[in-house]
């Protein structure tokens, strides 16, 4: 009785080279004749040449390499590039939106885009045990979810959650729906956010997708367009710091010249750097002022100095007198003590809370431990 798979031969032999060949790895006659043979299926040489160049004529780059003696075929380019493989690869493993299992999942299928001599060293990259990862399984499907609605024009429904010092998923609103109207994802510090528009507040509002459960495209026409038209989109992450809103502002931020680079990372390749001499500039970005924001600028150090406007300067610090609060370096015969003169230089003050080993270093380079109250 023939063999069912024999009919299938140009397929199996497609199989076989996107398998065991690629632009390095070539397969010789013979060998393409016992791979099909694992398979059940008889091949002549003969046929296997016009099965190739059928291969070829619908647009497989199939190629021989070698003299007649030692001929090879191979399929020599895919649609995606190893570089390019390896490129998604990294994102996914990168993503702290995706679970551990699910990124194991879709590494799996991306090595399935390329040979077996290649998909080895996609596997040398893959690093997923140990990161920070969502534990929300259901995040793509999410995603799917908010994308049919923007598709359809509909709100959404959905319950929203937060850990709890017990380390629960704790419902928000005592597990009561969540309503809005979806515009747009974004992504922001390794994190995925809806921007939708909220019915109960009538304002534009994000929401960390991981975070979203029962999401159900709901029968009702989206609102809040002119609203979201407002929101220019490649700006939006740029203001918000952490994804944390605020009011914004206009600021003003001296620095070094060597924090030029970490300016344009921040604000964009468009951002004006003002020279204020041959050592500093300046940038004036709009900024959703919140306490991330001001957590970042403490957190660049001595070079970086926020300067205006006056709400913002005395947030700030307001921010350092709380620190100094909160925390107070002792050691064994006085405490170090702050004047207001140390209050404005924010820079001075996060030197002196550096850790190290565990403590903090005074200003005559005194050890003491740190204690809260």
């Amino acid at each position: 009785m023939k063999n069912e798979n024999q009919k299938l031969k140009a397929l199996y032999l497609l199989r076989i080279l996107s398998e065991k060949t690629d632009e390095d790895h070539a397969l010789s006659m013979a060998e393409l004749i016992d791979a099909l043979g694992e398979y059940g299926i008889t091949a002549e040489r003969k046929s296997l040449y016009a099965d190739m160049q059928a291969l070829s004529d619908i647009g497989y780059d199939i190629i021989k390499t070698g003299s007649a003696k030692t001929a090879g075929y191979k399929l020599a380019s895919r649609d995606f590039e190893l570089a390019e493989l390896k490129l998604l690869v990294d994102a996914v493993q990168s993503s702290k939106f995706i679970t551990e299992a699910k990124s194991k999942k879709l590494i799996k299928k991306l090595e399935k885009l390329c040979s077996d001599n290649d998909a080895v060293q996609l596997q040398r990259q893959v690093y997923v045990e140990g990161r920070v990862k969502s534990m929300n399984e259901g995040i793509l499907y999410n995603v799917d979810a908010i994308h049919t609605a923007i598709n359809l024009n509909k709100k959404i429904g959905f319950r929203y959650w937060n850990w709890s010092v017990d380390k629960k998923m704790e419902l928000r609103k005592d597990g009561s729906e969540y309503k809005a109207s979806p515009w747009g994802l974004s992504w922001d510090d390794q994190n995925y956010y809806l921007i939708a528009f909220d019915d109960n507040d009538k304002k534009i509002k994000h929401y960390r997708v991981d975070k979203m459960l029962d999401i159900e495209v709901l029968d009702q026409k989206r609102e809040g367009k002119s609203s979201y038209r407002d929101i220019n989109m490649a700006e939006y992450s740029r203001k918000q710091f952490g994804m944390f809103g605020g009011k914004e502002l206009t600021v003003t931020i001296e620095c070094e010249n060597r924090f030029a680079g970490v300016m344009i990372d921040r604000f964009g390749k468009d951002v004006t750097l003002i020279k204020r001499d041959k050592e500093h500039f300046a940038v004036c970005p709009k900024v959703a002022v919140s306490e991330q924001f001001i957590g970042w600028i403490i957190s660049l150090g001595a070079g970086v100095k926020l300067t205006g406007p006056g709400e913002v300067v005395d947030m700030m610090k307001n921010e350092i007198k709380r620190l100094k609060k909160t925390y107070r370096w002792k050691n064994e015969k006085n405490t170090c003590s702050f004047n207001d003169a140390d209050h404005d230089n924010f820079a001075y003050v996060r030197m002196r809370w550096k850790r190290r080993s565990g403590e903090y270093r005074g200003k005559r380079g005194r050890k003491g431990n740190l204690h809260r109250n």
